[in-house]
């Protein structure tokens, strides 16, 4: 599976996991030692605490290392083909209203900041139109027309 990634995400991952290999794993480690210190590991909380902060750590270690290798670096402002695409900022017109989006992958979602995820229902919708096409959405309150009025 591919990741889309900007440029300033995958920096963000990299530094996140350089955090958890280097102070993180030192932290639980240290956690586990004096864990074990305690006694008997069968009836231990802070022992079994700190196995499960491992099992996370280890776990989001591995995550991050999958979405790294499979990164598919997106440039945003790149020269628009007139087609929506991941890593096109879009503007469109809900209900009269402009709104402007940036389409990204899922990890780049932010959508309160106008990032949006090409698995989103949206952003989903909208690839592969240009200006002046519609696109409806179903969202819980029921269907959603957005008219594609830019893309960068």
């Amino acid at each position: 599976m591919s990741y889309f990634l900007t440029e300033e995400r995958l920096k963000e991952l990299k530094s996140e996991l350089g955090e958890l290999k280097g102070t993180a794993r030192l932290e639980v480690a240290e956690r586990l030692k004096k864990a074990k210190e305690l006694g008997d590991l069968s009836e231990n909380s802070e022992y079994a605490e700190a196995k499960e902060e491992q099992h996370r750590v280890e776990r989001r270690i591995d995550e991050l290392e999958d979405i790294i290798k499979e990164s598919v670096i997106i440039k945003k402002g790149e020269k628009s083909s007139g087609i929506v695409t991941v890593g096109s900022t879009v503007e469109v017109i809900r209900d009269s209203k402009n709104m402007r989006f940036f389409i990204g992958g899922r990890s780049e979602a932010k959508p309160e900041e106008g990032f949006i995820s090409n698995e989103s229902p949206l952003g989903r919708e909208l690839l592969g139109h240009k200006v002046g096409d519609s696109v409806t959405v179903e969202t819980p309150s029921g269907t959603v027309e957005y008219v594609v009025s830019k893309i960068e």
